[in-house]
């Protein structure tokens, strides 16, 4: 995005029209920038980095001629339960330091040959890009967690991360979780509750998203549906069918197809 000077504002109004929502991350390459959102404010300069979600009101202003890279992805396409992400907008991610430093760089890469999309491994490509986001926010929370000295934050992000280590294992499950965390399986429920979510619908969850991300990935293809499902933990093909089904819609042969 190349523009003059303008005000960007999603009113309440605009937000309970939507049917889907994003987060958006927002790369600054010339110019300055200023986004509000969830009651902070983010001065953006060259480089710089910030995310905002269309779930609820921001404003974003772009001081005279400047241009910016936004990165648009739907709020299952982030491993982390969107009320962590509440924390991060309208928060300055500095491009010349952290993570931040790497990500820029490859976003900034990425849009200047898009064409590269659009071969068999652009959807991976897109996948890589979301994944390095993915891993800054979290090293973000991280951070700003053990500042504030909350055990609980900070053994739910270990449980996060536990689960994405193991979720091909068809044996995970709340026990393993807990053991392996040195925590009973009541606390580890109750830490979960918390979030609206029990410990096996986000196993299920996580592991249907990464089935249907391999099922519409082109490098993919010549697996079968029983092998993606098999990778990440689904070892029952009829009942791996059945939920993809009832959350995405379509069987998962016909969502490959189409």
């Amino acid at each position: 995005m190349t523009a003059s000077g303008h005000q960007v504002h999603r009113s309440a109004d605009l937000v309970a029209k939507a049917d889907h929502h994003y987060f958006k991350l927002h790369l600054q390459l010339e110019g300055h920038g200023f986004l509000v959102q969830d009651r902070r404010e983010a001065m953006l300069s060259a480089g710089d980095l910030a995310v905002y979600d269309t779930s609820r009101p921001y404003s974003l202003a772009e001081e005279s001629d400047h241009s910016a890279v936004v990165l648009m992805f739907p709020h299952e396409a982030i491993h982390l339960p969107a009320d962590w992400l509440k924390e991060l907008t309208a928060v300055r991610f500095d491009g010349a330091g952290g993570l931040a430093r790497l990500v820029s760089p490859f976003i900034e890469r990425l849009v200047e040959d898009l064409g590269v999309l659009a071969g068999a491994g652009g959807r991976r490509l897109a996948t890589t890009a979301v994944d390095l986001v993915t891993t800054m926010f979290e090293t973000e929370l991280d951070r700003t967690r053990t500042s504030r000295d909350d055990p609980h934050r900070q053994l739910m992000l270990a449980v996060h991360e536990f689960i994405e280590d193991h979720l091909g294992d068809p044996g995970l499950s709340p026990t393993v979780i807990a053991d392996a965390n040195f925590v009973s399986t009541r606390l580890l429920h109750k830490l979960f509750e918390d979030t609206g979510v029990t410990v096996s619908g986000w196993i299920r969850t996580r592991r249907l998203e990464c089935c249907r991300r391999d099922l519409r990935d082109p490098l993919c293809e010549r697996e079968s549906v029983t092998a993606i499902a098999a990778r990440w933990g689904f070892t029952d093909a009829a009942h791996f069918s059945r939920l993809f089904r009832a959350t995405f819609g379509e069987p998962p042969s016909q969502y490959r197809r189409s």
